[in-house]
């Protein structure tokens, strides 16, 4: 790399990539604390901080309820500060909560009813949830969105469709009793369905058959470039689409465009939980986490071929993605806590400080270790 590179390079990350994914995860970031937030409120919780970022406050000003709304000077992430937590986590400090007064305890967050304390953990990321499915409803809304129809332009050589018959023209009516009326319903159900053995009605010429498939893990390309970063493995069976075929535009209603939306945040969930699933058992790429400087990079290729108003998709895929992470029963996660308030609704009791410390050692293991491969992986195969 020359100095012209690495200074064209440099340049990119500065004033492109990073201010890109800073609106990208501070919006994300934001909208997850603004669920914690609103639902707090509701209950009665009070609430010291809201806080995007960690660390001292770049800027910042005091409500009328005395919550102090701040922004950090390291934005990587975000929290809201109930009284008598004793850090970011909502680990109570014993020191405050078991001294309060009556007064206090009507609004401390460790002395509300299990079940409030449950919604208001659930809150942060279900209010990603609806990010995601606001965004995508309102593209089908404002937007709308152009469909192909599932019909078969070309089979590729020895792949699975070539070995279970499809042809040319084949157009697709339904997979596995599933009707499927776009070709981005097929592209939906195979990536969802790997290995598994799918039964296809097909309609050629004025006959319909019946074929069987079963797609497999293969990879796909990176679509943005960039560099050597490792391709995406997706179940295939490898059938290209017509693109010479009549495109159907379509615009929804606000009521079916929020059912589409939501839709697409379940696959988004589904996908996830299938590639976590591999990961977990050994048969998916650890090579394809991501960090930080990953999703900084996709969101400066997102800004630098499409244009500002297209970050707001990544947006909202990356919003299904933390929020589905939250989830995750890891101590110091969201997931976390609600594991705790399950556990001490079974036993009638919380677990003992020793058990909850043991376990916020280890989820903050998990985690850390999950940032360091996802920044090696940054570092090796995404940077610059």
């Amino acid at each position: 790399m020359t100095l012209a590179q690495f200074a064209a390079g440099l340049g990119w990350w500065i004033f492109i990539a990073i201010p890109a994914f800073l609106i990208v995860l501070t919006l994300i970031v934001f909208v997850h604390e603004l669920g914690h937030f609103l639902m707090g409120r509701a209950f009665a919780v009070r609430i010291e901080s809201f806080s995007i970022g960690f660390g001292r406050a770049i800027v910042g000003f005091q409500d009328r309820h005395g919550t102090n709304w701040k922004i950090g000077w390291l934005p990587l992430g975000g929290y809201v500060k109930f009284w008598g937590d004793a850090g970011v986590s909502s680990n109570p400090d014993h020191e405050v909560v078991d001294h309060a007064t009556a007064a206090e305890r009507a609004h401390s967050f460790h002395h509300k009813p299990l079940y409030q304390k449950a919604l208001i953990a659930l809150a942060g990321p279900l209010a990603n949830f609806v990010l995601s499915t606001a965004i995508f409803a309102s593209a089908y809304v404002i937007l709308g969105r152009e469909f192909m129809p599932p019909v078969v332009d070309d089979v590729v050589q020895g792949s699975p469709a070539q070995a279970a018959g499809f042809k040319a023209g084949d157009r697709v009516i339904s997979i596995a009793g599933r009707p499927v009326k776009y070709f981005d319903d097929l592209v939906q159900i195979v990536e969802l369905n790997q290995d598994t053995l799918l039964d296809f009605e097909v309609r050629r010429g004025s006959s319909t058959l019946k074929l069987r498939v079963a797609p497999k893990l293969m990879d796909t390309p990176n679509q943005l470039g960039g560099r050597a970063i490792p391709d995406t493995k997706i179940g295939l069976i490898q059938l290209r689409q017509n693109h010479k075929a009549e495109i159907e535009f379509v615009r929804y209603d606000p009521l079916t465009a929020v059912a589409k939306g939501a839709g697409d945040t379940w696959f988004i969930i589904a996908k996830t939980l299938d590639f976590v699933g591999r990961l977990l058992t050994g048969s998916g790429d650890s090579r394809q986490l991501s960090g930080p400087i990953g999703i900084a990079q996709v969101s400066g290729q997102i800004m630098d071929k499409l244009g500002p108003s297209a970050l707001i998709g990544l947006v909202a895929v990356l919003s299904v993605s933390i929020g589905l992470l939250n989830l995750f029963p890891i101590p110091m996660l969201d997931g976390g806590h609600l594991l705790y308030y399950g556990i001490e609704a079974v036993r009638g009791r919380p677990l003992g400080e020793k058990a909850q410390e043991l376990g916020f050692q280890i989820g903050l293991a998990l985690v850390v270790g999950l940032m360091l491969i996802a920044t090696w992986n940054d570092l090796k195969f995404r940077l610059f």
